[in-house]
């Protein structure tokens, strides 16, 4: 089975550097990758999630509105019914990481994490939600 993964910028963050290299190594790791682009909303991330049919979506965020942004994708999925585990990258402070885990984030990967770390974690969390 080949993971499909949606990677995203939501929110006015115009930094997409990070995400073409994470979507070319997950792409490399066997993984099928659809990139929506730069400024999202958590609505139009959520419906394509859905209509692309993917495992899990990845979100990029360099902005600092993590708290914000990325359990509104989250609620987004769950309003149309979806569970799509959501995981997100970037610039993330510490004391931030467990009230997102709460808001339902699966996991996050701050800088420096390993192309190893990122792919075995997706591919853990697809498998636990499957």
């Amino acid at each position: 089975m080949s993971l499909r993964v949606l990677v995203a910028k939501v929110g006015l963050d115009g930094h997409d550097r990070g995400i073409k290299v994470v979507a070319r190594l997950l792409r490399d790791a066997g993984m099928e990758v659809v990139y929506t682009g730069l400024f999202q909303t958590p609505e139009t991330v959520a419906s394509a999630a859905i209509q692309e049919d993917v495992n899990v979506v990845g979100l990029s965020m360099l902005s600092g509105a993590h708290m914000t942004l990325a359990p509104l994708v989250v609620q987004a999925l769950r309003e149309r019914g979806s569970e799509i585990p959501v995981v997100l990258g970037g610039i993330v402070p510490p004391q931030d990481l467990d009230e997102l885990r709460d808001l339902g984030i699966a996991a996050v990967f701050g800088p420096g994490a390993s192309a190893e770390e990122i792919v075995r974690t997706i591919t853990d969390i697809v498998t636990l939600s499957a």
